[in-house]
């Protein structure tokens, strides 16, 4: 193997080229979304909680909580929150009454929808500006960063 190609999969230079990368990427397509989203945006918490119930329909507080990586009072306090704003609705378990789920509205799928559109368009506008082996790698890589994601959330195996 030669040199070169050792030093880009040395486990420890990638994950330092992750940490830097990553959060740089976020930050900046953060920045974009905020400037061009027409509603106030919410916090991030928030979006992530209703990102995760209107892909987890019927989610509990704890079950949020979980994949979040939250408190389960924290994920309450965002509940109520998203609740008044009309953007969540919490509805009873028919067996135990005490469980809640959680059902985004209407109004929450439009405007996911639209944070969703903005974000592909963004990234799309970028993407467009590769080359092609650039665009060839990074199709190539997003299995594996799903993978790393998965095994670094704190219940994968």
């Amino acid at each position: 193997m030669s040199d070169s190609r050792a030093s880009v999969q040395d486990p420890d230079r990638v994950a330092a080229g992750l940490a830097a990368v990553l959060p740089a990427l976020h930050r900046a397509l953060e920045r974009r979304i905020t400037r061009d989203y027409p509603h106030p945006k919410p916090p991030e918490g928030q979006l992530a909680l209703l990102r995760l119930v209107s892909q987890q329909e019927g989610v509990t507080v704890r079950e949020a909580a979980d994949a979040l990586l939250m408190k389960p009072n924290n994920v309450s306090a965002l509940v109520s929150q998203l609740t008044e704003q009309h953007l969540l609705e919490r509805r009873h378990d028919a067996a135990d009454k005490r469980i809640v789920h959680l059902h985004p509205t209407a109004t929450a799928r439009r405007r996911l929808g639209e944070v969703r559109d903005l974000e592909v368009a963004h990234l799309a506008r970028a993407l467009r500006l590769r080359t092609d082996g650039e665009l060839d790698a990074l199709g190539s890589v997003l299995g594996a960063l799903e993978a790393l994601a998965r095994d670094l959330h704190p219940t994968a195996g």
